[in-house]
């Protein structure tokens, strides 16, 4: 049997999920870009989705299966920065403190969030397994968005990061959008002098280039 089949949205239901709480003060950091094409803010969900680089968008596609903006909305968070930033330039492994103008913000949970949580052995229980974390982006994206469904009182899902084993990460849905603060701890663009030692830290850990 494949490790990471369709999922089955009738055994999901049936299961009584895994959560784990973030308390309200938790931080959690994120990279967005505040340029480019497609410009977001600190505290911005993407409603456009699925996008095929993306491992838990849980969007519905159109018609003809292509993403479009909708009510359904996602945001990638973790609580270390190097996790973020190991995320968000896999493809290249090549941090980039320009292109798009990428930013890094940390905020305090203002309200308690609610996760399913992959880290653990619910993983195998729900019919899959920990290749969640790391296997093919069309078939997580398809247990994320039966887990939308399944689990409608959860705000997101803590998974384990692929590309720096041992630490979780956050794909927070529409649903926990509430949890950003007015105002964030950190809101600084990558290419911002204060923020040099600490890219430059994350990037030898990570074996990424800086440029």
């Amino acid at each position: 049997m494949a490790k990471l089949p369709e999922p089955n949205l009738g055994k999901l239901k049936a299961l009584t999920p895994a959560v784990v709480e973030l308390p309200t003060g938790t931080p959690l950091a994120r990279i967005y870009f505040a340029g480019g094409m497609h410009p977001t803010a600190w505290n911005a969900l993407r409603h456009f989705g699925p996008l095929a680089r993306a491992r838990f968008d849980h969007h519905d596609v159109d018609e003809s299966g292509l993403p479009f903006e909708q009510q359904r909305g996602i945001a990638y968070l973790a609580p270390l920065a190097v996790t973020c930033l190991a995320e968000v330039f896999q493809a290249t492994r090549a941090i980039d403190r320009s292109a798009g103008d990428p930013a890094l913000a940390v905020f305090d949970c203002a309200r308690a969030l609610k996760l399913l949580d992959l880290a653990g052995v619910f993983a195998t229980r729900m019919g899959a397994s920990l290749a969640i974390h790391s296997g093919p982006r069309n078939r997580t994206r398809a247990w994320a968005h039966a887990l939308y469904e399944a689990y409608p009182d959860l705000d997101g899902i803590r998974y384990l990061s692929s590309m720096r084993p041992g630490t979780s990460a956050v794909a927070l849905f529409e649903r926990g959008s509430d949890a950003f603060p007015p105002f964030p701890r950190f809101n600084r663009l990558l290419i911002d002098p204060t923020l040099t030692n600490l890219i430059d830290a994350c990037a030898l850990e990570i074996g990424y280039l800086r440029v």
